[in-house]
């Protein structure tokens, strides 16, 4: 019987430009493939976390990173890697809260986004036992009073 471990990274932000900074340092545990729910309250900074990961994988630079609520999934191209050894990666930003059920997230084509080069970050996503079941982890975040928040990364081994 093998034992599921998990290894956690947690983070503080006292501002939108912290938050930034966190996404970026998040960025480095994030190697394709990877499946990640993002938890949080509505207006907790998830949106301005992936502002930070997309700039740190030269996908997108913040103000060019927006809330998918509306239109489901944003995609944005980019590169990983150090050493000048930078592999293409894919950031799928998903924002699943207007999905009513299993039926119609079937129709978004999770399965095909989530390919060796890419990484899926999904809003409300425990919202649906098919995406909580296919998560490799993910990051939370909880309000601390104010601008401040407290972002944990877990990632199951």
């Amino acid at each position: 019987m093998t034992t599921e471990t998990a290894k956690v990274h947690e983070y503080q932000s006292s501002s939108a430009a912290e938050t930034i900074r966190v996404g970026h340092q998040i960025a480095k545990f994030l190697n394709p493939p990877k499946f990640l729910i993002l938890r949080g309250d509505l207006g907790a900074g998830k949106t301005t976390l992936v502002k930070g990961i997309a700039e740190a994988l030269d996908a997108a630079a913040p103000d060019e990173v927006t809330s998918p609520t509306f239109t489901l999934i944003h995609e944005y191209e980019g590169t990983q890697g150090s050493d000048g050894h930078k592999i293409p990666v894919k950031l799928y930003h998903l924002d699943l809260y207007r999905i009513e059920g299993e039926r119609q997230l079937d129709t978004l084509g999770i399965d095909e986004l989530a390919a060796p080069d890419s990484i899926v970050l999904v809003e409300w996503g425990e919202k649906f036992p098919s995406v909580v079941k296919r998560s490799q982890g993910e990051i939370v975040m909880l309000s601390a009073g104010g601008d401040a928040r407290k972002i944990t990364l877990t990632l199951k081994d």
